[in-house]
């Protein structure tokens, strides 16, 4: 059973070494910014959304 586990991680190594295509430096970039513009601009949109339902709900229920 050890013998197993041991040519698992042997057969998993080689894999991600010799068989996987990391991105590119630039590729990696790219993809960073790309998530990191899409997460603002959602996050912008969120806000927005919050401080309008938050306005609607003053007009409605006024304290």
């Amino acid at each position: 059973m050890f013998k197993k586990f041991v040519n698992y991680c042997k057969a998993c190594y080689e894999e991600l070494a010799h068989k996987t295509t990391w991105p590119t430096r630039a590729e990696l970039t790219h993809s960073a910014m790309v998530v990191l513009s899409a997460s603002l601009i959602i996050a912008i949109v969120v806000f927005i959304m919050d401080f309008v339902f938050q306005n609607v709900m003053q007009l409605v229920y006024p304290s």
